[in-house]
């Protein structure tokens, strides 16, 4: 049986903030870098000999990889990182509190805008410093490419062809990997090996910083079992 890692990063300091983050690069806090490092002690309960890892290239997503193979006394694994796995951008909304946001355009828009599918929030302007051109960690990207506001949609559109490319040929292989992204990239990848439905991945929670263990059939991408490793901190689960 082949294993899969998912780890949505520990609390960040916008998650604290209650404000949306998206592509703008914060970091954790310091119950984030606790949460971090628990899941690495709660997978190394599970004796799987991980064969690499992969991780967006977000410092709260990277560092709770870190802290999660430091745990595991496994530093020395290769690790890829790719801003496909990035988190999906929140658009103009980036940096808003979400609370002052619901506020000025009502619950009913801001829901739309955070849960919908295939809404988009409003697109960030290409001034402003939440525009990813601004970043240079982005500066090898087509401007033309670089994402200004996603829908969940939009943001599968981005990480699942990586995905297929690049990491589902090594889990067909037989490789035990971990992935350490955030909570709409990891979506998207919940979404294609439980075959959610659009209309239900919305609502889809994955809990910071608590290990989704996932079993996979031998030669396949066929999930076999699911859990979290933290059952009370475990969100519902899509049947398998």
């Amino acid at each position: 049986m082949t294993k899969l890692a998912l780890i949505r990063h520990g609390q960040s300091e916008w998650n604290l903030q209650n404000r949306f983050t998206g592509f703008w690069d914060v970091n954790l806090t310091d119950k984030g870098v606790e949460e971090a490092s628990l899941a690495g002690e709660l997978l190394a309960k599970e004796n799987v000999e991980f064969d690499a890892a992969y991780a967006s290239v977000q410092k709260r997503a990277i560092k709770t990889l870190w802290l999660t193979l430091e745990a595991l006394d496994r530093l020395y694994l290769p690790v890829t990182k790719n801003w496909q796995l990035n988190e999906r951008h929140y658009g103009a909304l980036t940096g808003l509190n979400k609370q002052e946001t619901r506020d000025k355009h009502g619950d009913e828009q801001v829901h739309i805008w955070r849960r919908s599918f295939d809404v988009p929030p409003p697109a960030v302007d290409e001034q402003s410093e939440y525009h990813p051109r601004h970043d240079r960690r982005y500066n090898h990207i087509d401007p033309a490419k670089l994402p200004v506001g996603e829908s969940l949609e939009l943001t599968l559109a981005r990480v699942l062809p990586y995905f297929d490319v690049e990491i589902a040929p090594k889990i067909v292989a037989g490789q035990n990997l971990i992935i350490a992204a955030h909570g709409n990239s990891l979506r998207a990848l919940v979404k294609s090996l439980f075959g959610v439905a659009d209309n239900d991945i919305p609502g889809f929670e994955i809990p910071t910083g608590n290990p989704l263990l996932i079993d996979i059939k031998d030669g396949t991408l066929e999930v076999t079992a699911a859990r979290y490793l933290n059952s009370e901190r475990a969100k519902p689960l899509p049947s398998v």
